[in-house]
């Protein structure tokens, strides 16, 4: 008896320890987040920089928001390799192909929003249209969450178990694909939150904090149907507030009406980070 208290005790220990680390990965990307987009809340439609700046930095991102929410994911592959004696490392390569994943993601919404900028001839100037897109992206979001597709993702990403039986594949790159694949099962899941986030301001950290608690709530609370509700109705508020009255939305940085929105480009020293 003795022995199996002390291996379950073990067994609890090694995946505190896994929880532990994603928390003090996620910790040290908001770290290191926050310095790099210090100053650069411009609101919806903040100019990303350039490619390389913004890639690197929307991995960062990624990692800050998602890796909390995607610990019981983490832990239960690799507490089912541990039972199978998989390879070493091949927990980090699950980790290692989802934010894979997201970062092709962020690549098209990088390319989206340029060719929007190229196209637009100012008609997404904040004065113009900018206000009103802004507060459809949020209504399209806030509607999604009640959608079929939604729950059928959102089951899949609360599932741990389910999902690892199902697209089991061994060794590393069996590992790094199931990665790519519980990525592409949160995309699914989330885009609809990170269009919310560009419509916010995707270089604020107050909304990245936010996006990122409801992407948490509707994740790990028990009860999915009160948690998505939930977050249909804060994203529903919040496009009535941005349609009708930006400057009252708490947070919400409202992008000069002179201009395009969120014009304003990365500091040098941000620059200076991404070219070293």
């Amino acid at each position: 008896m003795a022995t199996l208290d002390y291996a379950s005790g073990a067994v609890t220990r090694w995946r505190l320890a896994i929880v532990g680390a994603l928390l003090a990965v996620a910790a040290l990307a908001w770290w290191s987040t926050v310095v790099r987009m210090d100053g650069m809340d411009a609101g919806p439609g903040t100019d990303p920089g350039t490619l390389g700046f913004y890639v690197s930095t929307w991995v960062v991102m990624m990692a800050a928001m998602m890796f909390p929410s995607t610990a019981p994911m983490v832990v239960t592959y690799a507490s089912l390799q541990r039972e199978r004696r998989g390879q070493r490392g091949a927990t980090t390569l699950f980790a290692a192909g989802y934010l894979l994943l997201w970062a092709a993601a962020g690549l098209l919404f990088y390319v989206v929003l340029q060719l929007g900028r190229e196209l637009d001839g100012g008609f997404f100037a904040w004065d113009r249209a900018g206000r009103w897109t802004a507060a459809g992206v949020l209504a399209v979001a806030a509607i999604y969450e009640v959608t079929p597709l939604k729950n059928a993702c959102l089951r899949r990403c609360r599932a741990p178990l389910g999902f690892l039986t199902t697209e089991w594949r061994d060794g590393r790159t069996g590992a790094l694909q199931m990665g790519v694949i519980h990525g592409a099962w949160c995309l699914g899941c989330c885009w609809a939150l990170m269009a919310a986030l560009f419509a916010l301001g995707a270089m604020s950290i107050a909304w990245m904090l936010v996006i990122g608690l409801l992407i948490a709530v509707e994740k790990l609370l028990p009860w999915r149907f009160a948690a998505t509700t939930g977050v249909a109705v804060v994203l529903a508020a919040l496009a009535i507030g941005v349609a009708a009255a930006p400057a009252s939305v708490p947070g919400l940085t409202v992008p000069s009406s002179s201009g395009m929105p969120g014009m304003s480009m990365p500091s040098m020293d941000h620059m200076d980070m991404d070219s070293q």
